[in-house]
């Protein structure tokens, strides 16, 4: 194939087979790769083509009435979970592995471990969220004494971690503070153990919230993380500290949010105690 026919048959799978640009760029590296590496013949027109740029979706962002109006629409501890998420701007499973350990209410903050890219952080604790999570943790205990007295094994944790702390997955420190409710069998283990809440119960919950919320808009739990993000850049707090709060490890993917001015900040208030 030549330059025309290889042009023509990329802009046949962006128009007619329609595919998405990631699929596109495979098709184009697969032709670069065929010639240069397999054919032995070097194309210098064929790495001119410009490849695909992925559009840019902006991201969905509730206001603070509505984030406080659908907050208010989620009751009992899967509201108060919805609450965390959009306080501390967690993603969702991260707020779900939460143990017990990673919340320091001295200190104000909460330890996000082995979040996305294997990377921990440190993020507030919201002064909104401090009772629900005390009553939690004392709800999240008599599921850890029942636990411990009916001798189910400990809560998952790694084998590394295994092997450096043998009793840890039984410990209080190291338990769930959103425990599911029931024992469920883990499918890698075959051990019929205590797993964290399952992120259904907050999808579910908040599905329901935004209908009787009357929010119009496609919304998820990741809107909430998305809504803090926005929130505190109105607040003035510079991208870095978002990026950083974010978990994000380039700021590119923080300046999605820069719809904003940004002004700085130092000390970070959590929007949740704005509301």
């Amino acid at each position: 194939m030549g330059a025309p026919e290889v042009e023509q048959f990329l802009s046949w799978l962006a128009v007619e087979r329609k595919v998405a640009v990631s699929t596109h760029k495979q098709a184009l590296a697969a032709l670069l790769f065929l010639y240069r590496s397999v054919l032995g013949v070097d194309l210098p027109w064929l790495s001119q083509f410009e490849r695909p740029k992925t559009p840019v979706r902006l991201p969905t962002v509730l206001s603070r009435e509505e984030v406080s109006a659908l907050l208010n629409a989620i009751e009992g501890p899967v509201g108060d979970l919805a609450g965390l998420v959009y306080g501390t701007g967690m993603r969702l499973m991260e707020a779900l592995r939460l143990r017990v350990k990673d919340v320091d209410f001295q200190r104000r903050l909460i330890v996000v471990r082995e979040g996305k890219g294997n990377k921990d952080r440190v993020v507030m604790l919201p002064d909104r969220c401090e009772n629900a999570l005390r009553e939690q943790l004392r709800r999240a205990h008599l599921l850890w004494a029942q636990d411990r007295a009916d001798g189910v094994p400990g809560v998952e944790m790694s084998e590394s971690l295994m092997r450096k702390y043998p009793r840890a997955a039984e410990s209080w420190p190291w338990f769930w503070v959103w425990p599911s409710p029931t024992l469920s069998v883990d499918p890698r283990s075959g051990v019929r153990r205590r797993h964290h809440l399952y992120e259904e119960r907050l999808q579910r919950a908040l599905r329901q919230a935004v209908q009787k919320a009357g929010i119009a808009r496609h919304v998820t739990v990741h809107t909430l993380r998305h809504s803090f993000a926005t929130h505190l850049l109105e607040g003035g707090y510079d991208i870095r500290t978002v990026q950083e709060l974010l978990g994000h490890a380039d700021v590119s993917t923080t300046m999605i949010y820069t719809h904003v001015l940004n002004r700085g900040g130092r000390g970070v208030v959590s929007p949740f105690d704005r509301l």
